[in-house]
């Protein structure tokens, strides 16, 4: 079941799936202008800003305006293996995304890599899994040798600062 989650101002984290999603009772009234009704309550919303990319809306409900992010399944996956849009350059270690087999390192510490260089392959289900660079950077430290079995989330290398 898909999920979808909601950051309201940054503080609140709502998780909604697909069939709570369908059920939501609105009527567009106007360009950008809903009439809502939940648990027999009546709410005016108001979509005043919106960003597209980013997922990222500006809304106002009964005159009191919420900042709201949006993500997906696909969306956390992504920033959960450091590769969220505008992160890159924060990026100072590298996870395993899965677990698996290290097939090949193709970086030395030390070595200075662009952003997207391939730096090892990871086996996971029979699949080799070309693990890119997030950033440009210099390798501080290789964790892992080639042949060596990693688990999910196991720190595979670190950037220097």
């Amino acid at each position: 079941m898909a999920i979808q989650k909601a950051l309201v101002n940054n503080q609140h984290e709502l998780e909604l799936n697909i069939s709570e999603i369908s059920a939501f009772d609105s009527i567009e009234v106007s360009k950008d202008k809903f009439h809502i009704l939940q648990h027999q309550k009546s709410f005016t919303a108001e979509i005043i800003a919106s960003d597209f990319l980013k997922k990222t809306y500006k809304v106002k409900v009964n005159n009191n305006l919420y900042d709201i992010s949006l993500s997906n399944e696909l969306d956390i996956l992504i920033k959960d293996m450091g590769f969220e849009l505008g992160a890159s350059k924060q990026v100072s270690e590298l996870h395993a995304p899965m677990p698996g087999l290290v097939l090949e390192i193709n970086v030395d510490k030390g070595q200075e890599v662009k952003e997207n260089e391939s730096l090892l392959i990871l086996e996971a289900m029979k699949m080799e899994n070309v693990l890119s660079s997030p950033r440009d950077g210099i390798i501080k430290s290789i964790a892992v040798k080639k042949g060596q079995a990693v688990d999910k989330n196991a720190l595979l290398l670190e950037f220097e600062d």
